[in-house]
């Protein structure tokens, strides 16, 4: 295998150990008439219904649909375009994401309408992954589809980690920050698949099932902090001058008794099977970090500058070595943009360090399959990519500050494509480093 097979073979890998449905098999089972998460019973004394969102929601469903089988009353899954399966006894639609659409609020209506059938004996089913916060959308009074698109843009070309438009989005709607989980009047299991960094229950699909620390006072802070007070739409500040003066619901503040949140798959686990993956193919694996941030340029320079290092020498790195970093960047756009993802980015400045490091593979893929408002996982370069671009007139720091990396790695052969992966747990970044022995610059 070549350093870019191994590469690719460690993407496979990554995107494996983060299959939502064997997520599913392996954290839900049915026994004796009794639904078992992790291993906490749960008795059934009325009908069982499953509500899902995300970009996972149909593997997660049909997992349950495997387990569960005619036990399932009825269900709603509700995912991205492009990622809907056939399901038996759950109904599927499919939205838009990153940019909620109509049917998001079609999703959460129809969602909100199964809420209501819920009895006191029933058990609610629900299916979150990541995605969730804008294909599962319904806004508060008064506030438009149209409202939350310019939001939610905004929010996105700011620069503002996840839990910070998180923040502003679950004060802004009827379904997140734990208000879900208000409506349910029987016994709430929610199985969780995280694509936030840290994976804080609260920030994963803006927390619709989980009691939020935040407040509108920090929705507020936010909106100030990144400029975007003046910019968001008037029923948008309106609302939240409401929540200021207490006159608008708050999220949830307290753990309720008959609502259970389980983490089934993550960043970390997808990380840590890349790296026994990694070991198994002759490789010394190491796990940089799992709560990578930040803006993608900027990680993409330290990312390379270690990976460099790892390359020269040999302490604290053995080599043949694998490098691992998991996590979600950040672009901040400015002006008119070209086409391109975080991980395309990343990718492309790393490319700047690694240059002529002969038997250097690195590559940045979002495990979901479609970095940024594109049909590519990320980017994949090597020791080439550098020379390449600029043969073809292309020069990296042209390329980034019109964020057009999509076009430059597509010009090379850099792009990564995956195709819709159904699962979501972040991003990550993978090195590797072939150079044996130690060698001066």
């Amino acid at each position: 295998m070549n350093p870019r097979d191994v590469a690719l073979t460690l993407v496979r890998e990554a995107i494996r150990a983060a299959d939502p449905y064997l997520a599913v098999k392996r954290a839900l089972r049915i026994e004796d008439g009794k639904i078992i998460v992790q291993g906490k019973v749960f008795g059934v004394r009325g009908r069982i219904y499953v509500l899902a969102f995300g970009k996972a929601a149909c593997e997660m469903a049909r997992a349950v649909e495997d387990v569960l089988g005619e036990g399932i009353a009825s269900g709603i899954a509700v995912t991205k375009y492009g990622y809907g399966r056939p399901l038996r006894r759950i109904k599927v639609i499919e939205a838009g994401h990153p940019i909620p659409d109509e049917n998001s609020i079609r999703g959460a209506e129809e969602g909100l309408r199964l809420v209501e059938r819920v009895g006191s004996k029933d058990i609610l089913l629900v299916l979150i992954s990541g995605g969730g916060s804008a294909l599962f959308e319904l806004p508060e009074d008064g506030i438009t589809l149209e409202d939350i698109k310019k939001t939610n843009d905004l929010l996105l070309k700011s620069g503002a980690r996840i839990h910070e438009i998180n923040t502003v989005r679950k004060h802004i709607s009827k379904v997140k920050g734990g208000k879900l989980a208000k409506r349910v009047k029987g016994t709430l299991v929610a199985l969780i698949i995280s694509d936030v960094v840290g994976d804080d229950l609260e920030a994963i699909a803006s927390g619709p099932t989980v009691k939020d620390p935040t407040t509108f006072e920090d929705a507020h802070r936010v909106l100030r902090l990144y400029g975007l007070w003046a910019k968001v739409p008037e029923s948008v500040k309106a609302h939240i001058e409401r929540g200021l003066r207490g006159e608008a619901e708050e999220t949830l503040k307290e753990d309720l008794p008959n609502v259970h949140n389980f983490l089934i798959a993550s960043n970390s686990i997808a990380c840590e099977a890349v790296a026994a993956k990694a070991r198994e193919l002759g490789f010394n694996p190491y796990i940089l970090t799992t709560t990578m941030e930040g803006e993608a340029k900027d990680a993409g320079l330290i990312l390379g500058a270690i990976v460099q290092r790892a390359y020269w020498e040999e302490d604290p790195f053995r080599k043949p070595a694998v490098l691992i970093a998991g996590g979600e960047t950040t672009v901040t756009i400015t002006g008119d943009a070209g086409m391109g993802g975080p991980n395309q980015e990343l990718a492309l400045s790393i490319a700047r360090k690694i240059a002529g490091l002969k038997g250097v593979v690195v590559v940045a893929f979002d495990t979901d399959g479609t970095d940024g408002p594109t049909d590519a996982a990320g980017g994949i370069v090597d020791w080439e990519t550098l020379k390449r671009l600029e043969a073809v007139g292309l020069r990296i720091e042209e390329v980034l500050a019109k964020h057009n990396a999509y076009r430059a790695l597509k010009v090379v052969g850099a792009l990564l494509f995956t195709g819709p992966t159904g699962t979501n747990v972040n991003s990550m970044v993978i090195a590797v480093i072939w150079r044996i022995g130690k060698s001066s610059h």
